[in-house]
């Protein structure tokens, strides 16, 4: 039997809608704010914010408004926000994390 354990959050208060995370510390979006823009149906809005989650949390804190599938489905928009964190994600993930991408047909 495999049993799936997690670390808790960093704070208890990320589960707070009215909480700053400290991850977004350019700006006084809060935790409801991140979660709006993360369903956002406009897929160059809902990549910057993941990549700001991706980039500028602790990844025991990103799971708490994110998964797996979501990430890979955003890929090709998020690749371009997420910075030095790129290389460590593409591979978590095994995705391509060339930046910038390839064009078909260019050497």
């Amino acid at each position: 039997m495999l049993v799936e354990m997690r670390l808790p959050p960093t704070t208890p208060a990320l589960r707070e809608p009215d909480h700053r995370p400290y991850f977004l510390w350019w700006t006084e979006a809060t935790v409801a704010d991140l979660r709006a823009h993360l369903d956002s149906e406009d897929p160059e809005e809902r990549a910057y914010w993941l990549g700001a989650l991706l980039r500028e949390a602790n990844s025991r804190d990103v799971w708490l408004f994110t998964d797996v599938d979501r990430i890979r489905e955003d890929w090709p928009h998020l690749l371009r926000h997420l910075g030095r964190s790129r290389a460590m994600w593409a591979w978590l993930l095994d995705m391509d994390g060339t930046w910038p991408p390839r064009v078909a047909g260019a050497r």
